[in-house]
């Protein structure tokens, strides 16, 4: 299983995948929003997610897992 993070301290803007859905690596699954800048967050492999730990209007700092991917 592999874990997708957070890149830096935001607001998550937008969720752009839903559980149980195929994902391809380096595709944008998340876009936080920091400092009026949108930040997207790419799956790092090929896979299907399993848990979405985060939801739109959450507030996440750097590392913390915003979704798992297997």
């Amino acid at each position: 299983m592999t874990n997708i993070v957070a890149s830096m301290a935001g607001s998550v803007w937008k969720v752009l995948v839903t559980e149980g859905e195929t994902v391809t690596e380096g595709q944008d699954v998340v876009i936080l929003e920091s400092m009026k800048m949108e930040i997207p967050i790419a799956a790092e492999k090929t896979g299907v997610v399993k848990k979405i730990h985060i939801k739109e209007g959450d507030f996440v700092n750097d590392d913390d897992v915003l979704i798992d991917v297997e």
